[in-house]
């Protein structure tokens, strides 16, 4: 079967691609974007976006939250939660100002660039938690602010995007407030589940004589949060990460760890890694090459100042605020979304599309190198105000 074949070259490609930009000096995960781009319709056509690879991709992508929630430091990130709302709010901020601005001057209408302004707001932080996992600073300060920044990210672009489809789309945007507290009852019960009901349901199926019940168990927690975050409007991986950090507070955490990781890094993150550059097409861009140019420069400072502006200001130093504005560079699958949500309600003109497509994997290329370029052995910052409260 093709799929096979197909499965074959993505793994081989994404562990040779790895190892060759370890020894480049690169973290690994860049050599695997860069994979994916090769073998894609862009250069080689090896692989094309068939649907299983986007099923693929998906569940890759859950579970490589669902890790980094199982990695998270609760309690650091509930001291940080300052920090984190402040990166944030920093970067929302800059890119809708930036990518607004930058829309009119090449000639857009005033919603195109709004549209275009909120587009550039989100944040994924897929890419970012694997390169910070290799540089061993998933729990350190900045990374812990970096999760938790993504998460009140993607809740207000969600938000934003519902202003945006309700008042300059085609109306199917629905309720803002429908849409609000949606979003408000989805974070009560997670949080509900996750601390009353989840660590009863593992000690259960603990004891069930069947092989790998714990497992099961998790991954049944991780797959029910992320369909629930999406039935409730709210992104799958939010729902992901919040099952990692529920079952982190269980005493089976380094078991599902330890056996869910190898799930994840031998088959499903890989062609996730695969299935980001297969969205690259050069066909028309010569025609939008200056501004394909301009709103990558644009997209990439702007989301690095703010973020890095937002952690200074609660008490981060110069490096370690840079490198928590690096972490929310890539915009990965949540503009992808956006992107596609715009061309169906007619926010984004066709012609535009395939621009959008290259800058979120031009964002996503350029975050790992600049992560590695910014990091270093962390600093003995100036504790945050969140930091020192009780």
């Amino acid at each position: 079967m093709q799929m096979l074949l197909s499965l074959a070259i993505m793994i081989a490609a994404t562990k040779l691609a790895g190892d060759l930009s370890v020894r480049l000096g690169q973290p690994s995960v860049l050599g695997k974007l860069i994979a994916g781009i090769v073998l894609g319709p862009a250069v080689l056509h090896w692989i094309e976006p068939e649907p299983f690879i986007h099923e693929f991709s998906e569940i890759g992508v859950l579970l490589l939250m669902f890790i980094a929630g199982l990695e998270t430091d609760l309690d650091q990130l509930k001291r940080n939660w300052r920090s984190s709302v402040a990166v944030a709010f920093g970067g929302i901020a800059a890119p809708f100002i930036g990518g607004y601005g930058l829309s009119l001057a090449f000639g857009l209408t005033g919603s195109q660039s709004l549209f275009i302004g909120v587009l550039l707001c989100a944040t994924s932080v897929s890419i970012s938690v694997q390169t910070l996992k290799e540089m061993n600073a998933l729990q350190s300060r900045e990374g812990t602010t970096i999760l938790g920044a993504a998460v009140v990210d993607d809740v207000i672009v969600v938000l934003l995007m519902a202003v945006m489809m309700s008042v300059l789309g085609s109306g199917e945007g629905g309720s803002l407030g429908a849409l609000a507290l949606k979003n408000v009852l989805f974070f009560v019960i997670i949080v509900i589940v996750g601390w009353f009901i989840v660590p009863h349901a593992m000690k259960r199926l603990a004891d069930y004589k069947v092989s790998e019940s714990v497992i099961s168990g998790a991954l049944i927690i991780v797959c029910g949060f992320a369909y629930f975050a999406e039935r409730m409007e709210v992104a799958g991986i939010i729902g992901a990460f919040a099952a990692g950090i529920s079952l982190s507070q269980t005493r089976f955490k380094h078991e599902v760890e330890e056996k869910v990781s190898p799930i994840a890094y031998s088959l499903f993150v890989p062609v996730f890694f695969i299935s980001i550059g297969l969205n690259i097409r050069f066909d028309g861009l010569g025609s939008q090459l200056w501004f394909l140019i301009a709103l990558s420069l644009v997209a990439i400072a702007a989301k690095l100042a703010g973020g890095a502006i937002g952690a200074r200001l609660t008490g981060f130093g110069s490096r370690s605020a840079l490198m928590i504005g690096a972490g929310m560079v890539s915009r990965g699958e949540v503009a992808l979304i956006i992107a596609a949500s715009g061309l169906e309600s007619g926010l984004l003109p066709q012609r535009y599309f395939t621009t959008v497509i290259v800058l979120v994997i031009i964002t996503t290329l350029v975050t790992p190198p600049l992560l590695k370029l910014i990091h270093r052995e962390p600093e003995q910052d100036k504790q945050p105000e969140a930091i020192v409260e009780n």
